[in-house]
């Protein structure tokens, strides 16, 4: 008897480590991978914008001075 009891919780413990814990851990092992690329991928996109970006601003011309203050008024007649 004592021979079956054991037999039935041996079984019960292999099924719940093949049927439940190994499956967990495979999926939470795949989850970790994917957020990890998904993570890379997001990086080298801000990456790759910000290199953009830089490349599209435009950069300042110093060499040319302005002889008009900001703040300085400018008359305009209206064409009729």
């Amino acid at each position: 008897m004592k021979f079956f009891l054991w037999a039935i919780v041996i079984y019960l413990i292999y099924r719940l480590i093949f049927d439940f814990i190994v499956p967990v851990s495979k999926v939470s092992s795949q989850i970790r991978t994917n957020v990890k690329n998904m993570q890379q991928q997001q990086r080298a996109a801000q990456e790759e914008f910000m290199r953009q970006q830089q490349q599209a601003a435009p950069k300042p011309n110093n060499s040319k001075p302005s002889d008009k203050s900001p703040g300085e008024y400018i008359e305009f007649e209206e064409v009729k």
